[in-house]
């Protein structure tokens, strides 16, 4: 890659970008005013450019920017409106709950539903709620300890499980634990409560396991927040069987790896955890999580959630299973990421993939593209194979450059990262519009 090329390159593109946006421009200024870092949460300042795009509509599978442009979205809230934005079916349930209590602390019959509808999508026979899958969890890992008596937790090397401490750790290179780059003020050093293990390293997990003094491995069946890392034929498997000969509880995080299916990877692949946890888009974008347990677990647990201090136990919050998430769900689950939406997403990630493996080989560049489902993402170097080689791989100048890129022509990728992903109201002719943009990105990169 021609360095000098590339940044010249780049500020063409921010100079692009500063022109086409003024009206962006101008609430960027201002928000500076009383917004930390001028935006409402510090991820939305991390778009390439000198300030962020502000958006004033979206609606399935495209948003309009307040200078009038439009836009085909990749990103989709970085999974949390997966389902398209803005479904008619779901702001109706809102408001219609709305109008008829949002928050009781008393159950009502949509939770009934929501929780068959779980165990249906993914085997698991009992279910409770969440806010965020942060919230769910920390609440496993909380269940985890106090089932086992076991004071550590096992995660995978450059993991992601939102804001939750002890997962807010890595492994530098002579193997110690060590807090991730970026964590700000950590409670605790994550060497006292957690043990990191690299993705598909049956080795390291069978050591790290023998010691007998973790309670459980919380993972993703697939990596995706440090970039789509698939698991070898066989690994997942057999982290199963080492985790139940050691004791060790297996929690699955399939907020992301939902793209998998509609009962994300652990139905496609016949996985079997102990819990289960998902966030994000089964809301339809609406605030909302669940956590699922096996009946095995289910029964040595209970015995602890009906206390009369379980209030306090560390576990729950007030808004917790309120209304109005129960009408979210219950309203999207009921009608979209269902298997004829993923019978029509995947085919679409499969073209966006192979239009992005043509263009970068049409000018010699030797990248590569990996797919999981409905969500696709491409790499500068080999497919990695775990989270290390990862994070080692990425190239954050030509990250940004291609994400600018395709900005001003009206494409929205995820942010830290070369993802999109598919939803129920994506089309051929948007996958295509990315595949002409990317082919007119990759000429300016060749002399």
């Amino acid at each position: 890659m021609n360095r000098v090329r590339l940044r010249e390159q780049m500020d063409r593109e921010v100079q692009l970008f500063e022109s086409r946006n003024p009206r962006s421009r101008d609430l960027a200024q201002l928000a500076q005013q009383n917004l930390v870092s001028g935006v409402p949460m510090p991820w939305m300042a991390r778009w390439p450019g000198p300030f962020p795009v502000f958006f004033q509509h979206a609606a399935g599978a495209t948003f309009h920017d307040v200078d009038g442009h439009e836009y085909v979205d990749f990103c989709l809230g970085d999974t949390g409106a997966m389902t398209g934005h803005a479904l008619p079916q779901v702001a109706e349930a809102l408001h219609r709950q709305a109008s008829a209590g949002i928050t009781t602390m008393l159950p009502n019959d949509d939770s009934v539903w929501v929780a068959q509808e779980l165990s249906r999508r993914f085997g698991l026979p009992k279910w409770q709620f969440a806010m965020t899958a942060t919230d769910a969890n920390r609440f496993v890992l909380r269940f985890s300890r106090h089932l086992t008596k076991r004071p550590k937790i096992a995660v995978i090397d450059w993991c992601y499980h939102g804001t939750v401490d002890e997962t807010l750790a890595v492994l530098d290179h002579d193997g110690s634990v060590i807090p991730r780059p970026g964590a700000l003020g950590p409670a605790f050093h994550p060497r006292d409560t957690t043990v990191v293990i690299p993705f598909n390293d049956l080795v390291a997990l069978e050591k790290a396991l023998a010691v007998g003094d973790v309670a459980c491995l919380l993972m993703e069946p697939a990596l995706t927040n440090i970039g789509i890392v698939l698991p070898e034929d066989g690994y997942l498997a057999s982290v199963r069987d080492i985790t139940r000969r050691h004791g060790v509880l297996l929690i699955i995080d399939e907020t992301h790896t939902i793209c998998a299916g509609p009962g994300g990877c652990t139905r496609e692949w016949n996985l079997e955890p102990d819990f289960f946890v998902i966030g994000k888009p089964i809301g339809g974008g609406m605030p909302a999580a669940v956590y699922g347990m096996s009946a095995d677990v289910a029964e040595r647990l209970e015995k602890s959630l009906v206390v009369d201090d379980v209030d306090v136990s560390g576990v729950g919050g007030t808004l917790t299973g309120n209304a109005l998430a129960m009408a979210a769900i219950r309203a999207t689950l009921s009608s979209t990421l269902l298997q004829s939406d993923f019978d029509y997403m995947i085919p679409l990630a499969t073209e966006w993939t192979k239009g992005v493996r043509d263009a970068y080989t049409r000018v010699g560049f030797e990248w590569h593209v990996q797919q999981l489902g409905c969500r696709a993402e491409y790499w500068f170097c080999p497919p990695p194979k775990n989270g290390r080689q990862a994070a080692e791989s990425i190239d954050h100048d030509l990250d940004a450059y291609l994400h600018l890129f395709c900005l001003n022509r009206g494409i929205l990728l995820t942010p830290f990262h070369n993802m999109a992903l598919m939803s129920p109201s994506h089309n051929k002719q948007h996958v295509h519009i990315h595949t002409e943009v990317f082919n007119q990105a990759m000429d300016t990169l060749v002399p």
